[in-house]
């Protein structure tokens, strides 16, 4: 640990902002709401920190395109004139914490005395405007990822938003664990419920309406199947207007202005590593290098093991992640995986919903928690950075510190199989989903296959075999495994190409 406190990063203020305008046309932009949540924390922090920014970095946003340099626009309009401005290079889940960890590095090198962080997305008024001007794609989330993914071969069976894509690692995981179908849902449902009640309590949610697990596993309320097996109350919900922001300082700037020590929260060293970010180029399905790596390289630095945590927030866009991250960590599931209450109730500001998970960890170590540690995951779990923050200096940590860990997620993954677009013969099941409409019905299934010779590919279920949609859906049996046979098809495409194979179950 650093002795200068001119070398010690801490988090000084924070602000998060929920916009709900009955008009449209009254909401903030997504700009607005990263300038709001700043004030805020400019506020928290005891006022008059934005003029001193060193550092303006902000997480990138879809909602409103045209808004040009984010952090420039940011700066602008408070006022500030830092050296440093820095936009992630999309709108990137482990943006917040990444960009935590390199303004701890700003402040540990001595280039900066104050930094500022920020994101929002004002996804809810943007649709809302689409839909009144009767054009453009309301789903911004989705429009985003099926551009990013447009020519792959994912993309030709339908794997391109993240809710097309994390299930393949549930029901995968749910397998190489040993667990039912019901067991697996049961655990979903229980770590949903607790964080569903921590939304409840936590005046900055979107959604505060605590849930028990039945209520999250019952199709009551609107509560449709999505993408097997994830039902609407199991899948971030992006439909918000939300902002937030945190303002980090050296210790010495910090008590030179007279912020109480009991207000100050010690920012901890990061560990962060990546996966291909083609879904269909990883090694497996069943866990990634990049969450191993990234929280247990994190515990190893700060010298810090996970019973001393009083808190944690696990990246929770899909119940796979925070499932994954958990067993890793050694973090029960009968406690709550979140301090903001996760992306379907507090709310999923797309890239910059860890922002709102880190100031909630603050005001959670003001409340008296002395140690918590923040999971942040990004793309189709692609992208994870792991922090901690504590209420005292975190024994391990010193500034600046390097926190890229590829090389040892690198070495951790197994080979990647050959991928190979068109395939016949025998094959078994290596992970799958089932997509379903507006209307509850299955639209159709995918498989991802192992062929006789261990490469991967991809096959269609169609949705009228109700047979297989069963097999894969009912839990009486383990589909992860079972053998088949991938035949060509015979319906055309949706992107007009070649028909898609098809998966035929063996017997």
């Amino acid at each position: 640990m650093s002795e200068d406190p001119r070398r010690i990063p801490v988090v000084i203020g924070v602000g998060q902002v929920n916009d709900r305008p009955e008009d449209p046309e009254q909401g903030l932009d997504s700009l607005g709401l990263m300038v709001e949540a700043l004030r805020r924390a400019d506020a928290d922090a005891g006022g008059g920190w934005l003029a001193r920014l060193g550092s303006v970095a902000v997480v990138d946003q879809i909602s409103c395109p045209g808004l040009g340099n984010l952090a420039e626009g940011v700066a602008t309009a408070l006022g500030a004139r830092p050296a440093h401005l820095k936009v992630t290079p999309g709108p990137m889940g482990d943006g917040p914490v990444t960009l935590l960890a390199e303004a701890a590095n700003l402040i540990g090198r001595g280039e900066v005395e104050v930094a500022a962080v920020t994101g929002g997305e004002a996804l809810r008024t943007a649709a809302r405007r689409a839909a009144a001007a009767g054009g453009g794609d309301a789903n911004a989330s989705r429009a985003s990822s099926e551009r990013r993914s447009k020519g792959m071969l994912r993309a030709r069976y339908g794997l391109t938003a993240p809710v097309d894509v994390y299930p393949l690692y549930e029901n995968g995981c749910r397998a190489a664990w040993g667990q039912s179908l019901a067991e697996g849902q049961d655990e979903s449902a229980l770590i949903w419920s607790l964080m569903s009640k921590v939304a409840a309590e936590n005046p900055d949610a979107w959604l505060r309406k605590p849930l028990e697990p039945a209520d999250i596993l019952s199709p009551e309320g609107g509560n449709r199947p999505i993408a097997f097996p994830y039902s609407k109350l199991m899948v971030a919900n992006g439909s918000v207007n939300q902002g937030a922001g945190f303002i980090v300082a050296s210790l010495a700037a910090a008590r030179e202005a007279g912020i109480p020590e009991e207000r100050l929260v010690h920012v901890g060293l990061a560990a962060r590593a990546q996966e291909d970010p083609d879904i269909l180029r990883r090694d497996r399905y069943d866990r990634t290098a990049t969450i191993e790596v990234s929280i247990r390289k994190t515990l190893e630095k700060n010298r810090v093991e996970a019973k001393d945590l009083d808190a944690v927030e696990l990246y929770s866009c899909f119940p796979c992640v925070p499932k994954m991250a958990r067993r890793v960590l050694g973090w029960p599931a009968e406690k709550p995986a979140t301090v903001y209450g996760g992306l379907t109730f507090g709310g999923g500001p797309i890239g910059n919903v860890m922002s709102h998970a880190l100031a909630a960890m603050v005001e959670k170590i003001r409340g008296g928690a002395k140690l918590g540690l923040v999971f942040a995951n990004g793309g189709h779990a692609t992208y994870s950075c792991t922090i901690v923050l504590g209420r005292e200096p975190i024994p391990g940590a010193s500034f600046p510190a390097e926190f890229d860990h590829q090389a040892d997620a690198d070495a951790l993954r197994d080979p990647v199989p050959e991928l190979v677009e068109s395939y016949q013969g025998p094959a078994t099941v290596e992970t799958y989903t089932v997509f379903y409409g507006r209307d509850g019905a299955p639209r159709n299934g995918v498989i991802v296959a192992r062929t006789a010779q261990g490469a991967r590919t991809v096959a269609l279920v169609p949705g009228e075999d109700a047979a297989a949609i069963a097999w894969l859906t009912d839990g009486a049996q383990e589909p992860v495994g079972a053998a088949g046979e991938i035949v060509p098809g015979t319906a055309p495409a949706p992107d007009g190409g070649a028909p898609l194979q098809v998966w035929k179950r063996a017997g």
